[in-house]
């Protein structure tokens, strides 16, 4: 259940990103667009297991930082 959170906080925080990044001229609508398709083949690949591993570790350490 958590992992679910955490991905869909990713998600939206990264789309966040993008339209910022596409409004203010940083990358254009075209790149942005191949980006994301990028992003999508690579979920079916034999790597996303590796990512999501990779982003799962990440979250888990920064979420054991105390402040």
């Amino acid at each position: 259940m958590i992992s679910v959170a955490i991905s869909l906080s990713v998600v939206l925080l990264l789309a966040i990103v993008l339209v910022m990044m596409v409004r203010q001229g940083n990358i254009k609508v075209w790149p942005a667009i191949v980006a994301a398709t990028f992003g999508f083949t690579l979920a079916s690949t034999g790597m996303a297991d590796d990512i999501q591993e990779l982003l799962n570790s990440l979250a888990e350490t920064i979420g054991d930082i105390q402040f």
